[in-house]
């Protein structure tokens, strides 16, 4: 069904400058950066945590812990949980680590009400060489 243009009304939905200045940096200080980007912004009730890696372990089982333990100490510095993770999203330099890596993340996120969404894929490279970068986002 066509609408003719008498049926269609415009509607302002542009942010006004204050939503649009309303975002804080989430930092993990001390930790080492490979670019210019926070590790992780936050915005209204929503936030985004940069990709966390863990180089200074070796193996994808201690990589996997240590790019979580960066991130449970990045949400307790924005005053979040693991409970307001909506989403993961879980880069491994290799799909052969599945495996191992799940077993650590699955273990990460036992004892949540509701488990994040998640995407888990191989990335050709990843950062300072890392075996598995995790990304994630949610809501308060």
């Amino acid at each position: 069904m066509l609408l003719n243009a008498s049926e269609i009304r415009q509607v302002e939905v542009l942010p006004t400058q204050g939503q649009i200045m309303d975002k804080q940096a989430i930092e993990l200080p001390g930790a080492a950066k490979y670019g210019p980007y926070s590790a992780g912004v936050q915005s209204g009730d929503m936030f985004w945590l940069s990709g966390q890696i863990a180089v200074d372990f070796d193996g994808v089982k201690a990589q996997t812990q240590g790019a979580l333990d960066k991130i449970d100490t990045l949400l307790n510095n924005a005053g979040l949980t693991r409970e307001n993770i909506c989403f993961a999203q879980i880069l491994l330099d290799d799909i052969n680590n599945f495996a191992a890596m799940n077993e650590v993340y699955g273990e990460w996120v036992s004892e949540l009400s509701v488990k994040p969404a998640r995407a888990a894929f191989a990335a050709a490279a990843l950062p300072a060489g890392a075996l598995v970068e995790i990304v994630v986002q949610g809501t308060r």
